[in-house]
């Protein structure tokens, strides 16, 4: 499969499929007489499989060693769990600082009229930090 057809089977963009095959993430592909890049489907599969953590919002580091852990047919499930957790405490981190921002902006949209008067509860808030 060509990397067209490759990032069009993965929802991928070219760019970035010929970035994580620079990065070491996937085998260099396989070349064409013509040298075009040919993927097959353990790359395909690969592909996925770092798309899908990058989804659940794990670095492209972790997503790569998770990816080779998923590899191992000796693997154990410990560090996975322990890697999951990890990223499970900063995801709760940020949820909670997003919560925070949340609750500053609904009072500052809520205080500010937003008419043609040149008050602004909002920028006041800015300019306090």
């Amino acid at each position: 499969m060509n990397i067209a057809e490759a990032a069009k089977y993965t929802g991928l963009s070219s760019k970035t499929i010929r970035y994580y095959e620079k990065e070491g993430i996937i085998p260099p592909a396989k070349r064409s007489a013509n040298g075009y890049r040919l993927y097959d489907l353990e790359q395909l599969d690969s592909l996925l499989f770092v798309k899908r953590a990058r989804g659940l919002g794990f670095s492209l580091s972790d997503s790569h060693e998770l990816l080779l852990i998923s590899q191992d047919p000796g693997r154990s499930s410990a560090a996975v769990k322990q890697k999951a957790e990890q990223h499970l405490i900063k995801v709760n981190n940020q949820i909670e600082q997003m919560q925070k921002i949340k609750g500053v902006l609904e009072s500052v949209v809520d205080k500010c009229l937003g008419d043609e008067q040149a008050a602004c509860p909002i920028l006041d808030k800015l300019s306090q930090g």
